[in-house]
């Protein structure tokens, strides 16, 4: 079960991230463009994801995963239960969603360093 510790734990261990509390929500983004979302009540999670993969990714575990808020459809987003998810789930989703927002020398320096 993963929790909003867990997401700023892991979140927080990505170069160039930097955590924002925006209308109730905790972000988590790399200059200007937010990554990931965690919900005032902490049950759901926004992450970056390719949109024309989503929809499969949602069909494949409706329990856990949901499309994004009609607001967000035209964004590279989708939503989680965050409590469904295990821990290495979420940093795999974050990594990924983190991926997505920095330029790849960023990307190889920070696995060249795991």
């Amino acid at each position: 079960m993963a929790t909003l510790a867990d997401v700023r734990e892991i979140a927080m261990g990505l170069p160039r991230t930097s955590e924002h509390l925006i209308r109730d929500r905790v972000k988590f983004r790399v200059g200007r463009i937010v990554y990931a979302s965690v919900s005032p009540d902490e049950e759901q999670l926004g992450f970056g994801f390719p949109r024309e993969e989503r929809a499969a990714l949602v069909a494949s575990r409706p329990e856990t995963f949901m499309m994004p808020l009609p607001s967000d459809e035209r964004y590279q987003w989708v939503r989680a239960r965050l409590p469904v998810l295990d821990v290495d789930e979420l940093r795999e989703l974050l990594t990924d969603a983190w991926c997505m927002c920095v330029p790849k020398k960023v990307q190889a320096a920070y696995f060249e360093s795991l």
